[in-house]
C-alpha cells in the first residue's frame, strides 16, 4: 500500500506536470512558443513551486557565511567593477612579493606551491565553473528549473574544447619558437637546465679567454685594470638563445594573463560567487607562476629590478583581458540579459557572452593538467625523498581543491 508520504509526493509531481503543461500551452493566437526566461517566470507562479520555494527558504540559514561577508567587502560593485577589482587583486600582490624573492631562487623549489595551485584551479573548474556552465547557479530563496537544450550543451562543450585547444596552440607555438626547448610553465625546470648547460659551455670559452688575457698581461706587462674589466664583462654574457627564451616567455606570460582577465570578467557576469571563487583560484595560481617567471628572467640576464618591471608590464595583459571580457558581455550580450524574443546562436538561447565562461574553463583545464601536472610527475633518483615529496604534493592538491569546495558548500 502506498503510504501517505508517497501520495503527497505523487500529488505534487502531478500538479507540477499540470503547471508545466499549462505554461507550454500558454501561447498567443499566433502559436508563438514562450522563451525559456518566460517559462521560468511562469513556473514560479504555480502553487506547487511556491510551496517548494517556501520550504527551501525556511530550511536555509538567513545569516550569511564569513566568506560571503568577505567577498561582499572585496567586491561591492557591478560585475564590471568587480572584475576590474579582482584583476587588481591577482596582479598587484604577487608582483610585489617578487621584491622579497632572492635573485638566485631555484624554480624547482616551487613544486609544492604549484601543486596547491593545481588543486585550486581544478577545484574551481570542477566545483564551480562547469556546474555553472551547464546548470546555472543555485538560488537560496527559490527552486530553479533547467530546460534541457541538446544543441545548447553541444555549443557549451565546443567552447570548452576551443579554450583547451587555444592553449595547446599557444604552447606548441612557443615550443617551436624556442627550438623545442619547452613551453610556458611554472617551475621552468627545463629552461633552468638549458641555462646551466649554456653557462658550462660558455664558461669553457671564458676560461680560454682568461688564459689569453693573462698571457697578454705577462707579455706586455701593462694595463692590468683594462684586462680585468674585459674579463668581468665576458663573465656576465648570457647565451643568446637563453635571452631569446626570456623574451618569448614574457610574450607567453602576457597572453596567459589575458586569459586570466577573460576568466575573471566572464565569472563575475555569471554570478558574484563564481567570480569570487575564480579570483581565489587565479590568485593561488599566480604566485608560483610569477615567481617562476621572475627566476627565468634573472637566469636570462635581467637584473632584479628589470625582471620586476617586466612582470608588471605583463600584468597589464590581465587588465586587457578583463576589458575585452567586459566588452563582450556588455555588447555581445548573454542569455540572462537578452530580450525574451531574441534569437540565440544557431537556434539556441545562447548569446556570444555565454561562450566566454566555458572558453575560460577549457583554458583552466589545460593549465591545471597538461601544463602543470607533467612537472609534478618529474622524479629524482632518491626514492625515499621523492616519495615524501609526492605525498606533500598530493596533500597540497587536496588542500587547494578543498578550499574551493568549502567556499561554495551550501
Amino acid at each position: 500500500m502506498i503510504n501517505q508520504r508517497h501520495k503527497s509526493l505523487a500529488l505534487r509531481l502531478l500538479c507540477l506536470a499540470v503547471c508545466v503543461w499549462s505554461v507550454s500551452a500558454s501561447t498567443d493566437v499566433k502559436g508563438t512558443v514562450p522563451a525559456p526566461g518566460d517559462v521560468a517566470e511562469r513556473l514560479q507562479e504555480c502553487a506547487v513551486v511556491q510551496a517548494l520555494n517556501e520550504k527551501k527558504a525556511a530550511s536555509n540559514d538567513s545569516a550569511s557565511s564569513l566568506t560571503s561577508q568577505i567577498f561582499s567587502i572585496l567586491f561591492p560593485g557591478s560585475p564590471a567593477v568587480n572584475a576590474l577589482l579582482a584583476t587588481l587583486y591577482i596582479s598587484g600582490p604577487p608582483n610585489f612579493l617578487l621584491a622579497l624573492c632572492p635573485p638566485n631562487i631555484d624554480p624547482s623549489s616551487l613544486s609544492v606551491m604549484v601543486a596547491f595551485a593545481v588543486g585550486g584551479l581544478l577545484g574551481d573548474t570542477l566545483f564551480h565553473l562547469l556546474p555553472e556552465i551547464f546548470l546555472g547557479e543555485d538560488e537560496h530563496d527559490k527552486v530553479k528549473f533547467v530546460m534541457v537544450e541538446p544543441n545548447k550543451n553541444l555549443l557549451l562543450g565546443a567552447a570548452i574544447l576551443a579554450g583547451l585547444l587555444t592553449f595547446v596552440a599557444m604552447d606548441k607555438g612557443l615550443r617551436i619558437a624556442t627550438g623545442g626547448g619547452g613551453g610556458h610553465s611554472h617551475s621552468h625546470s627545463h629552461v633552468q637546465a638549458e641555462v646551466t648547460t649554456a653557462a658550462k659551455s660558455s664558461g669553457a670559452d671564458y676560461r680560454s679567454d682568461e688564459k689569453e688575457l693573462r698571457s697578454r698581461k705577462v707579455a706586455t706587462n701593462g694595463n692590468a685594470s683594462h684586462d680585468t674589466q674585459i674579463l668581468s664583462s665576458a663573465d656576465k654574457e648570457i647565451n643568446p638563445s637563453v635571452k631569446l627564451g626570456g623574451y618569448l616567455n614574457l610574450i607567453a606570460d602576457f597572453t596567459h594573463n589575458i586569459t586570466d582577465g577573460l576568466a575573471l570578467s566572464s565569472s563575475f557576469y555569471a554570478s558574484p560567487t563564481i567570480g569570487a571563487t575564480t579570483t581565489v583560484a587565479v590568485f593561488f595560481h599566480e604566485i608560483p607562476h610569477e615567481v617562476g617567471d621572475f627566476a627565468l628572467l634573472i637566469q636570462s640576464g635581467f637584473s632584479k629590478r628589470a625582471a620586476m618591471g617586466a612582470q608588471f608590464v605583463t600584468a597589464l595583459g590581465a587588465f586587457l583581458g578583463t576589458c575585452i571580457g567586459i566588452a563582450i558581455q556588455e555588447f555581445g550580450g548573454n542569455s540572462a540579459s537578452a530580450d525574451a524574443n531574441a534569437v540565440g546562436l544557431l537556434g539556441t538561447s545562447l548569446q556570444w557572452g555565454d561562450l566566454l565562461l566555458p572558453f575560460t574553463a577549457g583554458t583552466f583545464l589545460y593549465v591545471g593538467t597538461v601544463s602543470v601536472i607533467p612537472e609534478l610527475l618529474e622524479t629524482g633518483p632518491n626514492k625515499s625523498e621523492e616519495l615524501r615529496k609526492t605525498l606533500t604534493q598530493f596533500v597540497a592538491i587536496f588542500i587547494g581543491a578543498g578550499i574551493m569546495l568549502a567556499i561554495s558548500w551550501s
